[in-house]
């Protein structure tokens, strides 16, 4: 078993940044998803992908990984970076 950590993404929706500072733990599929006979519908017998578990450090993430004896991998979020420029910009 093992899981991915990563920091949840900012919402493209929106221009806030409320629930950005979260981590997210989140099970590997161990088996993979196949159509259900009658509906056609994809799924599978691991229950574990629908568990979804947030902290709000990466080190309160990775304890509990551990705690449960988990081995998990992390996602560093990208760097940010600004690209200033100003409307006089366009007419040059």
């Amino acid at each position: 078993m093992s899981a991915h950590i990563y920091q949840t993404p900012k919402n493209a929706m929106q221009s806030g940044k409320a629930r950005m500072r979260t981590w997210v733990l989140e099970h590997e599929p161990v088996e993979g998803k196949k159509p259900d006979p009658l509906t056609g519908w994809a799924g599978s017998g691991d229950t574990r992908q629908q568990l979804r578990l947030t902290f709000p450090s990466l080190d309160a993430a990775k304890a509990y990984a551990e705690s449960i004896g988990l081995a998990y991998h992390v996602t560093m979020p990208a760097p940010k970076s600004l690209k200033l420029q100003a409307y006089a910009d366009n007419f040059r």
